[in-house]
């Protein structure tokens, strides 16, 4: 695990401005949009917002844990329904779960918030509602959520999202919107520097450092996540796919090979690892497409290892 030495890594000046000046204010909106692109840092930013909103009206020294911990009686959280599942499980770990077509917010979810919002608050003025990627509302949990930021409350509804057009749109035109910019690569590798321990960067030389930078798309927990995925992998693997496969034989034993050892974010993680390596051999755009279909296939976890077999042997038959 690689180890942060404070919580500023994820630090966007532009919005700690806007939210302190709202706190200072005391001017809240009845709900607020947080959007950007994953792993920029959303959701600590919103249980920051959140515990100095409760601040104010509380002294409570345990108001941080409280919410960290969600058991805060003013506080409530929706997350999408395959999180809540995977959360019951041992092993649940966050950082590992992956979006696919079966994960929605309910409807049963929305309405609880009516309920929640019904009773008295306990230890602050204002009651909260922090909403985990909202994108993930279906038709019938998006039209309730907008028949209840409709009606007037003491509630303040944080709505965490990178996929902004895929909310309603009155739902948008309810809130205010606080944009998440993805950060530079200099900006990413000056973070790194000041807020991990660069021991921990043990990267193998078939991938160089700024690919890995490259390839997290400005977003620092997504780099911090390729890091540790790409630490996980074996040399029996990537050693294979240095360059584009031409073997059929070594295609279908490779793919074997991805399918059993690795877990489905970690076969998506390699995809984007793949692109960088061969995009930078071949510069052939329709190697990159095939690849980015391989993941859509990944995503939906529809027989992986016939999904790797079929994109390679698809790619070995281009003119590289």
């Amino acid at each position: 695990m690689i180890e942060i030495k404070n919580n500023n890594l994820f630090f966007h000046e532009e919005v700690d401005v806007c939210l302190k000046n709202i706190i200072k204010n005391k001017s809240y909106a009845n709900g607020y949009i947080f959007y950007g692109a994953e792993g920029i840092g959303k959701k600590q930013t919103a249980l920051n917002f959140i515990k100095d909103i409760f601040k104010q009206s509380s002294s409570d020294e345990g108001i941080k844990e409280k919410i960290t911990n969600n058991n805060h009686p003013d506080f409530l959280i929706i997350e999408p329904s395959s999180q809540l599942e995977a959360k019951k499980s041992k092993n649940f770990n966050l950082e590992k779960t992956t979006t696919n077509g079966s994960d929605i917010i309910k409807i049963s979810q929305i309405r609880n918030i009516k309920t929640f919002l019904g009773q008295k608050s306990i230890n602050s003025e204002k009651k909260i509602i922090l909403i985990i990627d909202a994108h993930l509302l279906n038709e019938a949990s998006s039209n309730c959520l907008l028949k209840t930021l409709e009606e007037p409350s003491n509630g303040i509804f944080i709505l965490l999202t990178s996929n902004l057009n895929l909310l309603l749109d009155t739902i948008i035109s309810r809130c205010q919107i606080v944009r998440f910019r993805s950060f530079s690569s200099k900006q990413i590798r000056s973070n790194l520097k000041d807020y991990l321990d660069p021991s921990k960067f043990n990267i193998n030389a078939k991938l160089k450092f700024e690919d890995l930078i490259n390839s997290a798309n400005g977003s620092p927990g997504q780099l911090l996540k390729n890091i540790e995925i790409w630490h996980t992998l074996s040399e029996n693997i990537t050693n294979k796919l240095v360059s584009p496969i031409k073997n059929s034989l070594e295609i279908l034993e490779v793919s074997k090979l991805i399918s059993e050892q690795l877990e489905i974010y970690q076969q998506i993680c390699l995809v984007n690892f793949i692109q960088i390596l061969w995009w930078r051999k071949t510069k052939n755009i329709n190697l990159v497409k095939k690849l980015e279909r391989l993941k859509l296939h990944l995503r939906k976890n529809i027989q992986p290892r016939l999904a790797w077999e079929i994109t390679f042997l698809k790619i070995s038959m281009e003119d590289i």
